[in-house]
């Protein structure tokens, strides 16, 4: 166990990720560690103030893609970790990564757990690492519902699809609130109004993760856009809805009969 260290993380990026991986560096963080963790720049609002016991690097994308591993591996050793832990799963150009024997059975929420040495559960513990700036919680919660009616929270854009459903389930009485990155600066600023929906419907992203990490709401609904190792362990009860069929191709691993 690293004990009084200074501890590297290379997870640059993205920012759902980055909330998966929140409690493993809080496992270290409670033993002692200095944290610093190389991200890139635009997921700095969201954890800047509410992630204050991270030392948070920012960094730039690039092209090269070198703000994956290279970039942070580089900062890191310049600021003298004693140990750098890589939390990626597999990445062009590092082939090490996915011949762990982890990779061939793991879920890739699983896997950095695994490799960090941390137990899973953990997972589930996100809100002993976070910081709640509650006034702006219930401002965000105040200018977008009404106080007379129900609401539906919906999260559909994830870093690479937009999911669509059947909204005619929605009962015609509930406000749809959609999420969408221009509307706060930090994605802690939701946490009071998801607290507070009827129901929540999120696509696989980082929306999901924070509901799901954090128990919110109780209603939820879950869209899928990747197949069974790159999507996350759901530890809450959700309900999976059948996403579209231009998902469904890269979602399937196994043919059914």
């Amino acid at each position: 166990m690293i004990e009084k260290q200074r501890l590297g993380i290379i997870q640059s990026r993205g920012l759902g990720d980055i909330i998966i991986a929140l409690p493993i560096a809080r496992w270290y963080h409670d033993r002692g560690c200095e944290i610093l963790w190389p991200i890139c720049e635009q997921f700095l609002p969201s954890v800047k103030d509410s992630v204050p016991w991270v030392g948070w690097i920012p960094i730039t994308q690039d092209l090269t893609g070198a703000f994956f591993y290279d970039t942070p591996y580089s900062v890191l050793q310049a600021q003298g970790c004693d140990e750098i832990m890589c939390l990626y799963q597999s990445l062009t150009g590092h082939p090490e990564l996915a011949e762990r024997p982890e990779f061939q059975i793991m879920k890739f929420d699983q896997y950095k757990y695994a490799v960090a040495g941390v137990p899973f559960q953990e997972k589930w513990r996100l809100s002993a690492c976070i910081t709640r700036d509650r006034d702006r919680e219930q401002a965000l919660k105040d200018r977008l519902t009404r106080a007379d009616r129900p609401y539906v929270v919906l999260h559909l854009e994830g870093s690479d699809h937009r999911a669509e459903f059947d909204r005619n389930a929605i009962p015609v009485d509930w406000d749809q609130i959609e999420i969408t990155a221009d509307q706060t600066p930090s994605i802690f600023d939701w946490i009071t109004l998801l607290a507070g929906a009827e129901s929540i419907i999120c696509v696989d992203s980082v929306m999901a993760n924070l509901v799901d990490q954090l128990g919110l709401g109780d209603d939820r609904y879950f869209v899928p856009r990747s197949h069974i190792h790159l999507t996350p362990v759901l530890g809450q009860v959700w309900r999976v809805l059948d996403p579209a069929e231009s998902v469904k191709s890269r979602m399937r691993i196994f043919a059914s009969r």
